[in-house]
């Protein structure tokens, strides 16, 4: 399993409202919804993540998260997409997988010091543990997100 857990069971984020909400270890294949706003936990889609709700998903939630730093002008990233799109369904709910538009985000883009795009980087609890520059096809980013996630 790759999302680290509590004794409670594992924090997820919400991929809506990005309010925490604690999931029983035996239910987190399962999804569920948010305590909150009732959404589904998983979607088996990439969320959009922003500023303001970046923190709750790469730092506070205890699922890992794969973010694609892109943007829209960037033609290696539009032919990603779709990889990246069916990779959340074969990843999920292991591993969150965020998009991040590096032209609306840019201070988190600096943050990380995104030179090239699509970057992908894989976060822990805040932490980077591991990052790839360039388009990948759906199998190979499958592969490295678990293997990176481990």
């Amino acid at each position: 399993m790759m999302a680290t857990q509590t004794s409670g069971g594992s924090i997820v984020a919400c991929p809506v409202c990005a309010t925490l909400n604690r999931v029983p270890r035996d239910k987190l294949g399962t999804g569920g919804t948010c305590g909150k706003c009732k959404n589904a936990l998983f979607s088996a889609r990439p969320i959009t993540i922003t500023a303001a709700n970046f923190d709750a998903h790469a730092s506070r939630s205890d699922l890992p998260l794969l973010v694609d730093f892109w943007a829209s002008w960037c033609g290696p990233c539009r032919q990603m997409a779709p990889a990246f799109e069916a990779a959340a369904k074969q990843l999920e709910p292991w591993v969150r997988l965020g998009k991040l538009d590096t032209e609306a985000e840019r201070a988190i883009a600096g943050r990380y010091n995104i030179r090239s795009i699509p970057t992908m980087i894989l976060f822990r609890k805040g932490r980077e543990i591991a990052r790839q520059a360039g388009a990948m096809p759906e199998r190979t980013i499958v592969d490295w997100a678990r293997s990176a996630a481990h």
